[in-house]
């Protein structure tokens, strides 16, 4: 039977991110970053990647990595969620890691498992596993055209970038346009990626590489969704029991008391079906099954937790010094990262041989 309690490795994991998280990311600073120019931490993703080395946690150690696996990362994940963490660690430690991986590319496995680089995946955000995804023209040995929605791009120092011919190449991000877009969740950013004769260099087949990569970052990103409603949850329990009306804690009133009741319970579903997701990604066993399940309940469930966050702390809840409206913002933005979880419920159905009414 699956395991899915958390380790004594994984727990302490977790203490060490989340110590690093409170130095780096704490609310004031993070939402200072959203109004500057430069949105990304890079001294938290240093921290991360290089002084932790949690960047290469999918990659085995013969390849410069720390040969953990996905049940590691999640931990990692729901640790990045509960601070809405403004680092490219999805981007480069999952997804653009597993692509290199399905690859084979140990030259720069072993830069973004330093941490040295930041690599990123050029294809939407929005794309879920499995589906077709925009190629690129490649002439002469060159690339050529333009890509939208790319999340972290600003941060890239290599774009992987899939060509028309099939081939997924490597382009140093110096060699493209990168323009920013307007992006609801100003902690991941999203930008427009303009590719006029960059130089490339083949790693692979495109297809199998992107499906891999798509798979993982929309298995692991459900533990990122469960970081972001347990930490809503647990700030409204504490500020409901502070709060007083008529001389009583806002907590006690029946009213409220099921509404949190409820949250938590989808709260804790989504852990179970986050760390299934995770488990079946390191085993291999019925993954894109968990891993559609998972997605299918995961981004209502954060959504509904960081709605909830914002209704019941009132006044203070709307104002732009608290850090309630980052949590929405991540939680509306990644209920259609790697897809919505309606495209991924008909996955489930098709899957499992379900029929439509």
């Amino acid at each position: 039977m699956t395991d899915l309690l958390y380790s004594e490795e994984e727990e302490a994991l977790r203490a060490a991110v989340r110590d690093l998280l409170a130095d780096h990311c704490d609310a004031p600073g993070v939402i200072a970053r959203t109004e500057s120019d430069a949105p990304h931490d890079l001294a938290a993703w240093k921290a991360l990647a290089d002084g932790m080395g949690l960047a290469g946690l999918l990659v085995p150690e013969a390849q410069g990595g720390q040969g953990a696996g996905h049940r590691e990362v999640a931990v990692v994940m729901e640790e990045l969620g509960r601070a809405v963490a403004p680092v490219p660690y999805l981007s480069s430690a999952v997804v653009a890691t597993e692509a290199l991986l399905e690859c084979g590319d140990e030259e720069l496995l072993g830069q973004l498992a330093s941490g040295r680089a930041v690599g990123v995946l050029a294809v939407g955000l929005h794309r879920a596993p499995g589906t077709a995804f925009p190629a690129v023209r490649l002439e002469n040995g060159v690339l050529h055209g333009e890509l939208t929605a790319i999340a972290d791009a600003v941060a890239a120092d290599v774009l992987l970038v899939p060509a028309e011919d099939g081939g997924l190449y490597a382009v140093d991000a110096s060699d493209a346009t990168v323009t920013p877009q307007s992006s609801l969740d100003l902690t991941r950013p999203l930008a427009t990626v303009t590719l006029n004769g960059a130089r490339a260099r083949r790693l692979g087949d495109a297809e199998p590489a992107v499906r891999r990569a798509l798979r993982s970052g929309a298995g692991l990103l459900a533990s990122e969704q469960f970081g972001l409603a347990e930490w809503a949850l647990t700030e409204t329990v504490r500020y409901l029991k502070e709060r007083k009306q008529f001389n009583r804690p806002v907590g006690g009133f029946q009213a409220l008391k099921h509404r949190l009741a409820q949250l938590w319970l989808e709260t804790v579903n989504l852990r179970a079906a986050a760390r299934n997701a995770a488990d079946a990604l390191a085993t291999g066993e019925d993954v894109d099954v968990a891993v559609a399940v998972a997605q299918s309940y995961a981004a209502p469930v954060a959504v509904h937790a960081a709605e909830e966050a914002l209704q019941l702390h009132a006044g203070i809840g709307m104002t732009w010094e608290h850090p309630i409206h980052l949590y929405l913002k991540r939680a509306k933005a990644d209920s259609i990262a790697y897809g919505t979880a309606g495209a991924h419920r008909s996955a489930v159905a098709e899957l499992v041989g379900l029929q439509a009414p």
